[in-house]
């Protein structure tokens, strides 16, 4: 199962208790954020989710990478130093 944006959306709306416009409004201007500073060469942590970056292969080929939170990797099953509730 995979959820689109708009559902997306309207979970979030749901658990903060606020208009849909709003939170469709912080998503895309978080989401555009994100992109601006990837595109700046800066790489993003979000704590408990993980890292977006760009990695430059042999001089020219960029690559998007993401490096999941630990806290992440634990609620997959994967190698993590995880201590907290999953």
């Amino acid at each position: 199962m995979s959820i689109n944006k708009k559902e997306l959306i309207k979970r979030v709306s749901e658990q903060v208790s606020y208009d849909t416009q709003v939170v469709e409004e912080v998503i895309n201007v978080t989401l555009d954020e994100i992109y601006q500073c990837l595109k700046e060469g800066e790489s993003v942590s979000l704590r408990d989710f993980g890292s977006f970056y760009i990695q430059v292969k042999r001089g020219k080929t960029s690559v998007f990478k993401f490096n999941p939170s630990q806290k992440l990797r634990k609620l997959f099953g994967w190698s993590s130093t995880y201590k907290g509730e999953s």
